[in-house]
């Protein structure tokens, strides 16, 4: 009855924080009861002011699109080809960015709303050119699509040089449009890969704020090396472009000599500060009081690697959970995952099916050329994120995953040969040892950091899904990870996806402040720059735990590219910082 509705609304408000891979079902039912409930602005009276003077191209082409039919509507976008068919007539597809597809306009200049309204659009049009463009929609007789548009007026808002664009309307290679960063967006390919990140973006936030969880800002200056790793930009204003070197400010010992590094006191913050490689130290300082939190900023790591899996500036979400275990830690893990790839397979349909479509192309293509002749075509990428959803992800121990490994190569599945091995060996001696087997680079023993080869190993052809290792040995792990009862092992858990090995780690932290100054102390560590953080396990110590998950990689995993500057906007890496 409706006057139980605004009863059973207002549970619903508490049934929404429920994760959605719990209660699909009810969690849809009452997302459509939300809907009914009019927007905050209406209910004060406020009206919105923002309103398009043109249709969208998504409502069209994804949406209810024969509602459409006999509708006059005014679309604005850029064209992506232009076929001409005599003097009077064109075909030209359009798109405005809101969706993968096109819309076919017909230009007819006997359908014209007056003589001459569509020469400039006859003369100008061309790949790249914006028009705005006014007429009705009409049923398609072409397959493929249900409607289309006989343009009444066209005019073009930007013309474009066709001998100078740098996108031109051939096939162009992902190679090719790394090098046109500010342009590459304007291709099918690119679009479909940037409305996914979108989508991933949403998605992210939609899941730990169902869930409670408090959003918190953290700063991208600091001063303190949250991995202890040491690869991090400095920030220094001692520096400048006409700083004569004579000049900057030289450190002094107690004697009063120069000890030859920088005297940092001097600089804007009067200490070394850098470019964060992680916002979770401070995001445990706001976990203390708001329990569960997160945070999705842009981290920075100065790698002097250029590879195809690494970025100098990239974006990390990290949550933090309290009076939690590393039990807990792995479950918020899975189910994020697995409701970002929903929300893309949901939300991005035609975007995913565009990449599927690419990729089996590229495939064939390469076979042509003569490459990849012994290699399987890839699994559709559809069915690849749709198996991400399936059975929970399988757990074992980092101990557990050496001995598989080393059975592998025990059995003579796989055979270990690094770089330098190889170099020393002729090409039929090496062709002859790797036959028929799976070849490692790099060497497997209990406490070695698993390289993404062996990651990828485990994922693709051991278990043919996502793992998660917990765990670690405490010498390739962070300072600050709970240490186990053997005091070998800490709480650690890295996820492993198929094609591309760790998408995240975390672990449970260590709550206990004389254990982790102890460790600081094995490790030499500095404390001072970290006492803050330390002081946390003083007031109000609480058992909890967290990850970090690099967001291009989530991209990679969503939109199957294989190289991670393909999945960010604008890649800075080494030797790379362009725009």
């Amino acid at each position: 009855k409706s006057k139980s509705l605004p009863i059973f609304y207002l549970l619903s408000k508490t049934i929404l924080r429920i994760p959605r891979s719990l209660t699909p079902s009810l969690v849809t039912d009452l997302e459509i009861l939300r809907k009914m409930e009019k927007p905050a602005e209406e209910k004060k009276g406020a009206q919105r002011l923002f309103k398009r003077s043109r249709t969208v191209l998504k409502d069209i082409v994804e949406g209810d699109s024969e509602s459409f039919i006999g509708k006059s509507i005014t679309v604005c976008g850029w064209i992506q080809t232009i076929r001409k068919q005599g003097a009077n007539m064109a075909f030209v597809e359009l798109n405005d960015g809101s969706c993968s597809g096109n819309l076919q306009i017909i230009l007819n200049k006997e359908e014209a709303e007056k003589e001459g309204c569509l020469d400039d659009a006859f003369t100008r049009a061309g790949t790249g050119v914006s028009v705005r463009i006014e007429g009705k929609i009409v049923e398609s007789p072409k397959s493929g699509q249900k409607v289309e548009m006989m343009c009444k007026k066209a005019t073009v808002l930007g013309g474009v040089d066709a001998k100078a664009y740098p996108m031109p309307k051939k096939k162009l290679t992902l190679e090719y449009m790394r090098t046109r960063q500010t342009w590459r967006i304007r291709t099918r390919t690119m679009r479909a890969v940037q409305n996914i990140r979108n989508q991933c973006a949403w998605a992210t936030h939609s899941f730990f704020q169902n869930l409670g969880f408090k959003y918190v800002h953290t700063p991208i200056l600091t001063g303190a090396d949250c991995e202890g790793a040491g690869e991090m930009f400095s920030v220094t204003t001692l520096l400048q472009e006409e700083t004569d070197i004579k000049d900057i400010p030289k450190a002094k010992d107690k004697d009063g000599k120069e000890t030859g590094h920088i005297d940092f006191s001097k600089d804007f913050f009067g200490k070394p500060v850098s470019l964060t490689v992680s916002g979770q130290l401070n995001v445990e300082t706001y976990a203390c009081a708001f329990a569960d939190v997160y945070t999705f900023g842009p981290t920075f790591r100065a790698e002097h690697s250029n590879t195809s899996r690494h970025l100098a500036e990239f974006w990390m979400i990290e949550p933090e959970i309290c009076f939690a275990t590393l039990e807990d830690d792995m479950a918020l893990a899975e189910d994020y995952v697995k409701y970002c790839v929903k929300c893309v397979l949901e939300n991005c349909t035609a975007d995913v099916e565009l990449l599927t479509d690419y990729y089996q192309r590229e495939f064939k293509l390469a076979q042509k050329k003569g490459q990849k002749k012994n290699e399987d075509p890839p699994p559709k990428h559809i069915d690849s994120l749709k198996a991400l959803l399936g059975k929970p992800y399988k757990r074992l121990t980092y101990t557990e995953a050496i001995e598989i490994l080393e059975k592998e190569i025990k059995e003579y599945r796989c055979i270990v040969i690094t770089e330098e091995e190889k170099k020393k060996m002729k090409a039929k001696d090496f062709k002859k040892k790797t036959k028929g087997k799976h070849r490692f680079e790099n060497k497997v023993y209990w406490g070695v950091d698993l390289a993404s080869e062996h990651e990828k190993y485990l994922t693709d052809k051991v278990f043919n899904g996502p793992v998660i290792l917990y765990n670690y040995p405490k010498t390739i792990k962070a300072f600050y990870m709970k240490m186990n009862e053997d005091n070998k092992t800490v709480q650690a858990m890295d996820m492993l996806v198929p094609g591309i090995g760790e998408l995240v780690g975390g672990s449970a932290r260590e709550d206990d402040y004389d254990k982790l100054i102890k460790r600081c102390e094995e490790l030499k560590m500095e404390t001072e720059p970290l006492q803050w953080y330390l002081d946390l396990r003083k007031f109000g110590s609480v058992p909890h735990a967290g990850f970090g998950l690099g967001f291009e990689r989530l991209v990679m995993l969503t939109t199957g590219m294989q190289n991670i500057k393909d999945v960010i906007p604008f890649p800075r890496s080494y030797g790379v910082c362009e725009y």
